[in-house]
């Protein structure tokens, strides 16, 4: 009997080993979504959809008539909202729910968000297929809407959602950084705005700025206590765009880091020194930008186009008290740059992700809804909430986009100027904008970059000293913190050994049950021939 079991049991797991290796050649596989020969239209269909908004209502209400339209062209399927106010929290909801199967059908969400879900295979749908399926891929025939083919879609934006060789998500807006600046304030220190503001002019404005501080401690500038030359709202863009100004590293595809490098030391020498002197700090550190710049206590302000209704003496979206309120002119120009001849500033904004889901039906309807949201119903309205800019040609182009442009400041709601301005800023220079490479782990890595300066701007700003010392060490710091090191070595022993399937996985694991199993068997012949004896 003994050896009968002992059989079965190297019986069993001999199958075992086969059916393993019989799927343990090759990379990392995609769970395949094959999709539906037509879509369902009489059973009802549920998709989650969560997205980002803050306190714009207007974007809020064009979600919700984007759902209300959708729902009546296509009535079995039921699309609920979940808002959120930071793409952050949307990020590890969705970690979060993946170990639970319980991600939405789909997020808005960041490329670099993505490479993170897409470790585990199916989380994310790769798109490319459907994408070009003739009846529901782009224009497709069965579509009952009009949404735009592929030759509509802004080609850059969309190659900012393939990661790999595969496109894991479709642009849904696009926006930019942009420099807030408060003319009057310029005026009063006696300098005209260039239309391309170098670091080394900011820095001089700043510095004859914070110089009219009286002896009563009134800065004669503005007429104030308060007095912070230039804030930056996003200290991640600041690092990563000035490294691409100055053509020095950050990191590449492959993933290979080089944020830690001379530039970045100079530069974090240079925020220091104008910390120092009270020239600059950032929102983390001394708050709003928006409310800094309307109650004239910032020259400079950088924040991104989508947050332009915040800006400025007659924005829509200001939340200051009235006594706070100072009126003035608002300047719109691209971001400090570091070099005339390559004029460099980020590419960002929301894009959207298909979570697979069992049910094929689900995934479609998902697929539909994301291509609704590119359509010229949505795009335009969402569009015209912020200083974001369509993705699509088709919403580019169209008689109401442009006649929208044109009516530039006509009035401070759906016309407000500066606004516009962030808008057209960006759209006049696609050509000078980039992206960041994407990677499992380069959502850390912005973080990190964006934590040097923030570590900076703190430690100048309780007197301690930042020199070469304090950088070696903050720099340690920081790559602890976001394990910058644990995924140097994850990258250089995947380009050797490339991505372990979960076929091999499985593997391993029944291998080493394989070897337990021997040993308990062999320690009891062994114990039974002891007690016999």
């Amino acid at each position: 009997m003994k050896r009968s079991l002992f059989a079965r049991i190297a019986i069993t797991i001999s199958l075992c080993f086969a059916l393993v290796l019989s799927g343990c050649h090759g990379a990392k596989t995609k769970v395949s979504f094959s999709i539906p020969e037509q879509f369902d239209t009489t059973t009802p269909i549920e998709i989650t959809f969560w997205a980002k908004n803050d306190t714009n209502k207007n974007q809020t209400a064009v979600y919700k008539q984007a759902i209300t339209n959708f729902e009546k062209l296509y009535p079995n399927v039921t699309v609920n909202m979940k808002l959120y106010t930071d793409y952050g929290k949307i990020y590890n909801d969705v970690i979060t729910n993946i170990a639970t199967h319980t991600t939405p059908n789909i997020a808005i969400t960041y490329p670099d968000h993505i490479a993170s879900y897409i470790q585990q295979d199916g989380i994310v749908v790769g798109l490319d297929e459907l994408m070009k399926d003739e009846k529901y891929g782009l224009g497709g025939t069965e579509l009952k809407f009009d949404g735009p083919n592929q030759d509509e879609l802004v080609e850059s934006f969309v190659q900012e959602g393939v990661i790999g060789d595969t496109q894991y998500a479709m642009p849904f807006m696009r926006s930019t950084e942009a420099l807030y600046i408060n003319a009057k304030l310029v005026d009063n220190l006696g300098y005209d705005i260039p239309e391309i503001v170098t670091w080394d002019w900011i820095w001089e404005v700043c510095n004859a700025a914070i110089n009219t501080k009286q002896a009563d401690g009134i800065y004669q500038v503005n007429n104030q206590k308060t007095l912070i030359p230039f804030i930056y709202k996003s200290t991640d863009n600041m690092m990563i765009q000035y490294l691409a100004q100055s053509n020095a590293g950050y990191s590449d595809e492959q993933g290979n880091i080089d944020l830690f490098n001379d530039t970045t030391r100079e530069y974090l020498k240079t925020i220091t020194a104008e910390t120092q002197m009270g020239a600059f700090s950032t929102f983390k550190v001394s708050g709003y930008p928006a409310n800094l710049l309307n109650a004239s206590q910032t020259i400079f302000a950088v924040d991104s186009t989508a947050g332009a209704t915040w800006m400025g003496a007659h924005a829509p979206l200001s939340d200051i008290s009235e006594e706070d309120f100072t009126e003035f002119e608002t300047i719109v120009r691209p971001v400090p740059q570091a070099d005339l001849n390559n004029i460099q500033m980020i590419s960002q904004g929301p894009s959207m992700a298909v979570f697979g889901k069992e049910n094929p039906q689900e995934v479609l309807a998902s697929w539909l809804f994301v291509q609704y949201l590119m359509s010229n119903e949505v795009q335009i309205p969402y569009s015209q909430t912020e200083g974001y800019l369509p993705v699509t040609k088709q919403a580019l182009d169209d008689p109401i986009y442009q006649q929208y442009l044109q009516d530039e400041g006509k009035d401070d709601l759906e016309h407000y100027d500066v606004k516009i301005q962030a808008t057209k800023l960006l759209l006049n220079n696609l050509d000078h904008t980039f992206t960041t490479p994407v990677f499992n782990g380069s959502a850390s890595l912005r973080n990190a970059a964006g934590e040097l300066i923030e570590d900076v701007v703190r430690s100048t700003r309780r007197k301690q000293t930042v020199d070469d010392a304090y950088l070696d060490e903050l720099y340690d710091k920081v790559t602890s913190l976001y394990r910058l090191d644990q995924l140097s070595q994850t990258i250089e022993t995947s380009k050797e050994l490339g991505p372990l399937p979960s076929s091999s996985r499985w593997f391993l694991t029944i291998l080493g049950c394989t070897w337990v199993l021997i040993a308990l068997f062999y320690g009891r012949k062994y114990i039974q021939k002891r007690k016999s004896s």
